[in-house]
């Protein structure tokens, strides 16, 4: 089986307008434009200045701008020069080369198996081994990416639920890191001075000096264990943490040849995001154009070469591996102006070199998507897109309301039911916010509050109320959970837009409570939501508990906030990055002795299900009153979580005396 490419090497034909400028040539100097790599045309260029040395604390590690160990030459290494006899070599079945080259590599090292070669897997993977360590791991030399070649395949669900698990911590402090790296950053210069933080430079660089990226010690072809397709991502950093494509700007990740058992390049993944002219996209059939030959601008202005990534997706094509495909595009209300969405796999079934649009050679790849996956979350972004301004229009049948809160909440809240005829949401009230008795707001309220006119700073009264810092960043999001949370309120003097005034402006997500097959009623958002940002109160009618007593000998449905689990400690827990942090235990709150009734008058956030690991985590505010025995419960995402995907809560413990869990559903 040989190589698909007979064709003649545009790059050895003069360009389109030698022959015009043949003699200008002889009188001007040639000006030779500055090649680029394939890179995503909205990132701005990673800096490249080092990590100042400094102590092992949150303040000198992440208030310094990011280190530049994201350089060419380590994450992009160069194509070695492969003479042509070894480039169209006839080679075995997939399944056998792969098997005869790890035997070579057994004979030499003794570190790999020889598979049976009715085998699926390049190489077997030892899922203990695989597993993320809990210990605070010291500053060491980062790991460079292995050259061994593995495919994940037959994990049990057991596996594929922890593998998710891992791969949700790590994107969970990855955010949390982001989120604190910017913070400090606006702290230390002021807010809108300079460049915008790069927050997630210096986080992914924290975690990198601590070896706390995924998946480095072997190149997985195919699926991420713990990476599902949909999963959405806000910067190209966070797919290098996880694993997912492994070049900070080059859109061909690749196994260089110089590493490969065989000599050869293979490719892995590519993003697809509207860099290159000559590019088709239709969902599952892709036509994607090789790199190189670009300037600055993205303007092709020489002919592509077969070789590095280009040369990779021909080897991948010649022998039947399948690629990740990631798209990024803009998207209005990100908080990098852009997402990156996981797509899945896909074979690539033709190459070819043709000419493109601006008259230079290019190399173009055909790619199928392979069948059998989920649908492609760039398809369910475009879809959610289309629901938030015409619903009706994308879904003719199965809303039975547009607007459950009639118009209590800043923006609607659907209900959609196209599996049978339950119209339960529609028999309540709807409560925007929980009802306290009024004995609350007199007990322990001593109507203190800060005296800031014109939005509150970090030394203010509220701000001491807190532990001595707000609990949000300038954008809203939290920075880290804490046992509870002090906002401005009614004795304030500051104004509505203060930074401190976040949960109490209400819904600002569309939500929609939909029938589910699983979980009976449902909840998912239309909008993309950011890890750390509010979402929703949990409201209900607050009860003593002599009166829960009495009300749950009728049966109806009480909520219990002592036993939600205590999520909040997840979010912000840097740990395994600063061996001296801490978890937040000021301000401390006691022990919670009242129940929610959500029988008759309930909200949007009593729909969400229960899960182990959940999305979405309870945090405790107080606002309207300082009554520590009664706060509001204010739900905010542990992780991104696209449009239409459900939102779940740890409800927690079961009831001690009738050992259920007290859940609304």
């Amino acid at each position: 089986m040989g190589s698909i490419v007979p064709f003649q090497d545009l790059n050895l034909m003069p360009s389109p307008s030698a022959a015009a400028s043949t003699a200008a040539a002889a009188t001007l100097p040639l000006l030779t434009p500055k090649i680029e790599p394939k890179t995503e045309p909205f990132d701005e260029p990673v800096p490249t200045h080092q990590l100042e040395p400094g102590q092992n604390t949150p303040e000198s590690l992440l208030s310094e701008s990011a280190p530049g160990f994201f350089s060419n030459s380590e994450n992009t290494p160069e194509s070695q020069p492969l003479d042509r006899d070894n480039v169209y070599s006839e080679f075995y079945r997939i399944s056998e080369l792969f098997r005869t080259a790890f035997a070579k590599r057994l004979r030499k090292y003794g570190d790999v198996d020889v598979l049976d070669p009715d085998s699926r897997a390049i190489v077997t993977v030892n899922h203990q081994d695989a597993r993320l360590s809990n210990a605070v791991v010291p500053r060491t030399k980062p790991m460079k990416r292995s050259g061994e070649l593995v495919r994940v395949t037959d994990l049990s669900a057991e596996d594929e639920r922890y593998f998710r698990d891992v791969v949700r911590r790590t994107r969970m402090l990855y955010d949390s890191l982001r989120v604190f790296a910017v913070y400090e950053e606006e702290k230390r210069r002021g807010i809108g001075q300079g460049r915008r933080a790069r927050g997630d430079l210096t986080a992914s660089s924290v975690m990198k000096e601590r070896q706390l990226w995924l998946n480095r010690d072997k190149r997985i072809v195919g699926s991420i264990p713990g990476v599902q397709i949909g999963d959405v991502f806000f910067f190209r950093m966070e797919l290098l943490v996880v694993g997912l494509h492994g070049h900070s700007q080059a859109g061909i990740d690749y196994l260089p040849g110089s590493q490969s058992a065989n000599g050869e390049p293979i490719a892995t993944s590519i993003i697809v995001s509207g860099g290159y002219e000559d590019d088709e996209d239709a969902g599952d059939v892709l036509i994607y154009t090789g790199h190189g030959g670009q300037d600055k601008l993205s303007r092709q202005c020489e002919h592509q070469k077969l070789e590095g990534g280009n040369l990779a997706m021909e080897r991948s094509m010649h022998y039947g591996i399948e690629v990740r495909v990631i798209r990024g595009f803009r998207y209005q209300g990100s908080v990098s102006s852009k997402v990156y969405v996981y797509d899945g796999l896909y074979k690539i079934h033709d190459c070819w070199f043709d000419v493109g649009k601006s008259g230079f050679g290019v190399y173009k790849y055909k790619l199928l998507r392979i069948e059998g996956q989920p649908e492609m979350g760039s398809s369910i972004l475009r879809f959610a897109d289309s629901l938030r301004t015409k619903p009706l229009s994308v879904r003719p049948k199965g809303y039975l309301s547009l607007d459950i809160s009639g118009k209590k909440e800043n923006v609607p809240v659907l209900l959609f039911n196209d599996i049978d005829g339950d119209y339960e949401p529609l028999y309540y009230e709807y409560l925007v916010r929980t009802v306290f008795p009024p004995f609350v707001f007199t007990q322990g309220s001593n109507g203190a509050g800060c005296d800031c006119v014109s939005g509150c700073t970090d030394r203010c009264f509220c701000a001491v109320k807190n532990g001595g810092e707000f609990a949000y960043d300038h954008n809203g999001y939290l920075l880290r959970g804490k046992p509870v949370i002090f906002e401005c309120g009614a004795f304030c003097q500051c104004p509505p837009t203060c930074r401190n005034r976040v949960t109490q402006r209400g819904l600002r997500n569309r939500l929609e409570v939909f029938r589910s097959r699983e979980t009976g009623w449902g909840v998912r958002s239309l909008d993309l939501i950011h890890a750390g940002a509010f979402i929703c109160e949990y409201a209900g009618v607050v009860l003593t508990m002599e009166q829960a007593q009495i009300f749950s000998m009728n049966g109806d449905s009480l909520i219990y906030p002592n036993r939600f689990s205590a999520r909040w400690g997840e979010w912000g827990d840097l740990s395994q990055v600063f061996s001296d942090y801490m978890r937040p235990s000021h301000p401390s709150i006691p022990p919670l002795d009242f129940a929610m009734d959500v029988s008759r008058m309930r909200n949007v956030a009593c729909y969400i299900s229960h899960s182990p690991t959940p999305n979405v985590m309870v945090q405790f505010v107080l606002y309207d009153h300082n009554n520590l025995m009664f706060p509001h419960l204010m739900l905010f995402a542990l992780e991104n979580i696209p449009p239409l995907r459900e939102l779940s809560i740890d409800y927690g413990v079961a009831d001690e005396w009738s050992g259920k869990l007290a859940i609304c559903n």
